[in-house]
């Protein structure tokens, strides 16, 4: 059994049964793919193409609109079309390049680099040119948070492989399939950081394959380790997983660095390695599709810019009509009115579902069981933060510490009165958020 883990939390159906023993198999998209330029944390980027431009796989057509920004790489050789608004997984419509494959596949010349041959500055600028970005979800451009204000207080660079979301399996397959990618992504990061600064490869214990062949491949390296982790949800949220290694805390005014951390998921670690040494940008990541209603759940390689519905399409498509479709996991996901719209950098699975147990559920008053309060790992009251949330009362929502909240699901989940929490907390989250944002 894992012995680090944290206080709270919850234990729902994992679900990963469906397709963690499939070995990733690469997919090639249809004629369209569309960029959006709003894929990461910060500014959009700004195209740097126009319609009727030809463009190689590789190629930036679209450069950092700010210092806290990310360029975007075509994953495909062909034709600029149209530069628009296009729909992203949310709803919302976001400025777009649209490229028509041409099939070819040609890409530009990447320029392959010695780590130990480059410069500090050097390896963010390789990364940062690369586009990398926080690729577990939050898409926080990784350029920025490898360099913190005081990079020497920073002694644990933690590699997010819990994956604790039910029915995603992605990282799995990546540290079974990838294993020195990942060592050589953390090897890379670390270099970055002091003589003391420790790599820790954070598993669930319920990955034992996982943790098997990240051991040998981190056998022999004074600076790496790998962490067994207790399976439970959220194991992996960055807080959770910073005081299960470490025992300290973060709070919402603080960064990870602040506690001497960086947190980095998987794919991002892969993306690293292969920006720094390779020379190569983010163009595809490992993208799992699973839940009850696909024909056949696996894990594919996916360009970015390839549309949903083709990769549901190359999965086998559904059973029947999925009454749920979710970009996500069924934890912390959220739902898909449409499957035409494109992968990004921070999409990492469908999880479709033949019924929708969550519509069918019929909210009733608060019976005051507590199950809410054992579950949150942020160790807040939800019950209380959703009467204030549905009373307008921002003060006592601020004042019952609801800022704190880290958007887990945990209390929705262990609700026996089918309370929707974790959807009123997180919008009077958004209001408080934005209205300190007015103020300043």
């Amino acid at each position: 059994m894992g012995s680090f883990t944290f206080k709270g939390g919850v234990h729902p159906f994992e679900g990963k049964e469906l397709s963690a023993e499939k070995p990733v198999e690469s997919l090639k998209p249809g004629k369209e793919l569309v960029y959006l330029l709003s894929q990461h944390i910060g500014a959009p980027a700004k195209p740097i193409v126009a319609k009727g431009d030809h463009v190689l796989a590789g190629q930036k057509i679209a450069e950092a609109g700010g210092f806290v920004s990310a360029p975007v790489h075509a994953s495909v050789s062909g034709t600029v079309t149209k530069i628009e608004k296009r729909k992203n997984a949310t709803g919302g419509y976001v400025d777009a390049i649209i490229v028509e494959n041409d099939e070819k596949y040609e890409s530009v010349a990447f320029e392959p680099a010695d780590p130990d041959a480059l410069s500090r500055d050097e390896i963010l600028g390789r990364i940062r040119e690369a586009g990398v970005v926080g690729m577990g979800g939050a898409g926080f451009p990784t350029a920025v948070k490898l360099a913190p204000k005081d990079p020497s207080i920073v002694d644990h660079i933690l590699v997010n492989g819990s994956e604790c979301e039910p029915y995603l399996t992605s990282d799995y397959r990546c540290m079974l399939d990838f294993p020195d990618k990942i060592t050589g992504g953390l090897e890379i990061i670390l270099k970055l950081f002091g003589p003391d600064c420790k790599g820790v490869i954070c598993i669930e214990d319920n990955k034992p394959k996982a943790i098997e062949v990240m051991r040998k491949a981190v056998s022999g390296r004074s600076n790496m380790s790998v962490a067994v982790m207790k399976t439970k949800y959220p194991e992996g949220a960055e807080r959770c997983l910073i005081h299960a290694i470490t025992g300290r805390s973060v709070n919402s005014r603080m960064l990870p660095a602040d506690a001497g951390c960086v947190v980095d998921n998987i794919d991002t670690v892969i993306a690293v390695n292969d920006a720094v040494r390779e020379g190569r940008p983010v163009m595809d990541r490992v993208f799992t599709v699973s839940g009850d209603a696909p024909v056949n759940p696996r894990n594919f390689r996916v360009p970015v810019g390839m549309s949903y519905a083709e990769i549901v399409e190359a999965e086998g498509g559904f059973k029947q009509t999925p009454e749920k479709v979710i970009s996500g996991g069924p934890m912390m996901g959220f739902a898909l009115s449409d499957l035409n719209v494109p992968v990004t950098k921070t999409s990492g699975a469908i999880t479709a579902f033949l019924k929708d147990e969550v519509s069918r559920a019929v909210p009733s008053a608060c019976i005051n069981c507590g199950r809410c309060v054992k579950g949150c790992p942020a160790r807040l009251l939800p019950c209380k933060l959703a009467s204030f949330a549905e009373h307008n009362n921002a003060a006592a929502f601020e004042e019952y510490y609801g800022l704190e909240c880290v958007n887990c699901g945990s209390c929705s989940y262990s609700c026996p009165a089918k309370r929707p929490l974790a959807a009123q907390i997180n919008k009077m989250r958004q209001i408080v958020l934005a209205n300190k944002r007015k103020k300043k």
